[in-house]
């Protein structure tokens, strides 16, 4: 197994399930490092590929553009991953199946009982990173609960991007407790379901700077 990641100096953000062109702009001046487009269509925040293209239009270098899925078709995937920088796989995709497109990958995993982290890293071991999100039956995510932070191993051979629950309320605790590569939010920083709050979004930035100076 390779060697487990030291904490970064730097949590990045990733905010996910963006809709409006207004909530792209306002996630990048809160100094996104990525946003997260919904592609499977049993989620609200959903978006078809040609929302898809306008939003993505609209983000500029260095802010990368993840694209979420839950067990689609090849073809599915394969079709809108020319917007994309990034693909995240929410579903019990293989790891074969995750290399095979023309783009970097991270795996989400919810957070079952007997879940084996270690396993998972080795057997997604060609995943740029792990999404870890609490796990609740027949939902593939965005539930907006936390889970037992606890249970992630302070050694692990992939980077470890924290979901579930965050907030502006909690992050600062997440990243002190977990020293996690990056957090991702959705639901913590919305108005509605896929409408983002820009003073949500620009609190949950500050406190995760604030946890980062914190722990140096």
């Amino acid at each position: 197994m390779s060697e487990s990641h030291p904490p970064p100096l730097r949590t990045r953000i990733k905010f996910c399930g963006l809709t409006r062109e207004q909530d792209v702009d306002a996630a990048v001046a809160a100094g996104a490092d990525a946003l997260g487009f919904v592609l499977w269509p049993g989620s609200r925040r959903h978006v078809d590929e040609e929302r898809l293209a306008s939003l993505a239009a609209r983000v500029p270098a260095f802010v990368t553009r993840v694209g979420l899925f839950v067990d689609q078709s090849v073809e599915q995937v394969a079709s809108v991953s020319r917007h994309l920088d990034l693909l995240q796989f929410h579903g019990d995709e293989t790891a074969d199946y995750c290399t095979g497109f023309e783009r970097p990958w991270i795996k989400a995993l919810r957070m079952r009982g007997d879940l084996d982290l270690h396993a998972a890293a080795e057997a997604y071991s060609g995943a740029q990173a792990l999404l870890l999100d609490a796990y609740r039956p027949g939902v593939p995510g965005g539930t907006g609960e936390t889970f037992d932070w606890s249970r992630i191993p302070s050694s692990l051979a992939k980077p470890v991007i924290l979901a579930g629950g965050l907030t502006p309320a909690n992050v600062s605790q997440a990243i002190v407790r977990v020293r996690p590569f990056a957090v991702d939010v959705s639901g913590g920083v919305e108005v509605a379901r896929g409408c983002k709050d820009p003073e949500r979004l620009l609190a949950f930035a500050a406190a995760v700077q604030g946890a980062d100076s914190g722990c140096r």
